[in-house]
């Protein structure tokens, strides 16, 4: 795994030399698992360091991340950041920098009128001026005001130079917001872009491809018309996300209910390989005890579709009752009950300690608390 040791040397990659021939030495290393649901690390380490900065994906590859997660947005110059909210406001210091007091603006957003200081709006070397702060205020404060925004080809670099195999995943985020506000020469649009980056990185081939074992990435977007678009550009593979039960689709307006029917999901398949619902949509809770799991799980898997449900964190707050505060318990209940694929946490070391604790090498599946502890005896014998 890597190691926060290697951050020096991954600084200078990322702020130096990042290029297209950063994996020459991808054979060499340590492949990524496909015998087990992927440890999908969301926004990074965010549980621990602020999100979508370098040291917290550098932190998420080094407690187990199969793949580094990232929600990608673009500049007013044009150029890919690393950066959740479409607004700055939440999670950097730009409320301090005087210089840009004049930067607020109020835009629609999704069908909603949205004031802040917006990305879209910044250059990248305004960003780049910008501090990163921890989203959440019952969380480690200690790391704010240290790092930087980056960018997209920062992110990938910090992914190859890794020292086993690690995937990416980032998402297209809010494209239609971006394709509306930022506009690149010869009629190019934020897809476009976005998969000449990829290119340029050496990122293609189909899912479990021998070019995407080399380089694993899956690509999102909550907006299917993006997904779409991108089929005609790139064979790497896509996945569907899927919002709250009350939201519409941001470029569609389609309801929940029309994205999850099975014509709906029988026709995205011919474009991605599976879908990201939130996991509150899955099993609904109720009162913070879980009620009983829909079938969206089953009937996406009778269309080959993965299924990532999105976000497991580990604090109390986000645990159901019926976990009894035990975020192992909640893995355990969504890998070996509602069996999905992978799944998004703030908390990458926790799911890579029950994984390793449970999961039998050349297989799908995860051992009972009856078997491990046999195979604890077999091997203590």
């Amino acid at each position: 795994m890597a190691t926060i040791r290697n951050i020096s040397i991954l600084l200078f990659l990322v702020l130096g030399i990042g290029s297209a021939e950063g994996n020459t030495n991808q054979q060499a290393k340590q492949p990524i698992q496909t015998f087990r649901p992927y440890n999908l690390a969301h926004r990074g380490a965010s549980g621990e360091i602020p999100e979508e900065t370098t040291h917290a994906y550098l932190r998420a590859i080094e407690i187990g991340a199969d793949f580094i997660e990232a929600d990608i947005l673009a500049s007013k110059d044009g150029q890919l950041v690393c950066f959740h909210d479409v607004t700055l406001d939440d999670t950097t210091d730009v409320k301090n920098h005087t210089e840009f007091s004049d930067r607020k603006r109020t835009y629609e957003v999704e069908r909603v009128n949205v004031t802040g200081y917006f990305v879209v709006d910044f250059t990248l070397e305004e960003l780049k001026s910008l501090k990163v702060n921890q989203r959440y205020s019952f969380r480690d404060q200690q790391y704010n005001g240290k790092y930087s925004i980056i960018t997209f080809e920062e992110y990938i670099t910090i992914a190859l130079y890794a020292d086993r195999t690690v995937g990416i995943y980032p998402e297209i985020k809010n494209p239609v917001h971006v394709n509306e506000h930022v506009k690149w020469s010869n009629g190019k649009n934020f897809e476009d872009i976005f998969v000449e980056i990829l290119l340029k990185y050496g990122y293609k081939g189909t899912y479990l491809s021998e070019s995407w074992l080399k380089q694993p990435i899956f690509i999102q977007c909550f907006a299917p018309s993006s997904l779409i678009y991108l089929s005609n550009k790139t064979d790497s593979p896509k996945v569907f996300l899927i919002d709250d039960v009350s939201v519409r689709t941001q470029d569609t307006n389609q309801s929940y209910a029309e994205i999850t029917s099975d014509s709906y999901l029988s026709y995205i398949s011919q474009y991605v390989v599976g879908i990201g619902p939130w996991k509150d949509t899955v099993v609904p809770p109720i009162n913070n005890h879980l009620t009983p799991p829909t079938d969206l799980v089953a009937r996406a898997h009778a269309f080959n579709l993965e299924v990532h449900p999105y976000t497991f964190r580990n604090e109390n707050k986000y645990l159901p009752f019926d976990f009894h505060q035990d975020p192992y318990q909640e893995f355990d209940y969504w890998i070996n009950q509602i069996g999905v694929d992978g799944l998004f946490t703030d908390f990458t070391g926790s799911f890579y300690l029950y994984q390793e604790h449970t999961s039998v090498p050349g297989t799908h599946a995860t051992l009972s608390s009856e078997d491990l502890v046999r195979k604890i005896e077999k091997i203590s014998i």
